[in-house]
C-alpha cells in the first residue's frame, strides 16, 4: 500500500511539471503574421518566398538547404543571434544590402515579439 502511495505521489507531482512546460512556448505573436506570407514555421514544411524558419536562431544566414538566397545574404556569414535578426528585422536591406527580403519591421517592441517567437521555433 505504502507503494501504491509513492507512484500516486509521483505521478501527481509529474502532471504538473509537463503542463507547466507546455504554457512556457510563446504564441505566435500578431506581428508575425506579415512574416507568414513569405516563411513557414512547420517542422520539414516547404519554404516560400522566404525560407523555413524552423530553427533560424543560432543558424548561420543563408545555409537552409535547398533555398535560393540572394548573394548578398550568403556572403553575409551572419549568425542569426538576438542582435543580428533585431537589426535585420528592422532594415533588412540596410544590414545586408542586397537582401531580397522587402518587410521591415520598426517597432522594437514587435521585433522582440518576434525574435522571442522565433527562439521557441525548433
Amino acid at each position: 500500500m505504502g507503494f501504491g502511495l509513492v507512484a500516486l505521489a509521483t505521478g501527481a507531482v509529474m502532471i504538473p511539471a509537463m503542463s507547466s512546460q507546455a504554457q512556457t512556448a510563446p504564441a505566435v505573436p500578431p506581428a508575425f503574421n506579415a512574416c507568414r506570407a513569405c516563411h513557414s514555421v512547420q517542422p520539414g514544411g516547404k519554404s516560400g518566398l522566404g525560407p523555413n524558419l524552423v530553427g533560424v536562431v543560432g543558424r548561420t544566414a543563408g545555409t537552409l538547404a535547398g533555398f535560393n538566397y540572394s548573394p548578398a545574404l550568403k556572403a553575409s556569414k551572419l549568425k542569426w543571434d538576438e542582435k543580428a535578426l533585431d537589426e535585420y528585422l528592422a532594415a533588412p536591406t540596410k544590414k545586408v544590402p542586397g537582401s531580397r527580403m522587402p518587410i521591415s519591421t520598426p517597432d522594437p517592441a514587435k521585433r522582440a515579439a518576434i525574435i522571442t517567437y522565433l527562439k521557441s521555433v525548433k
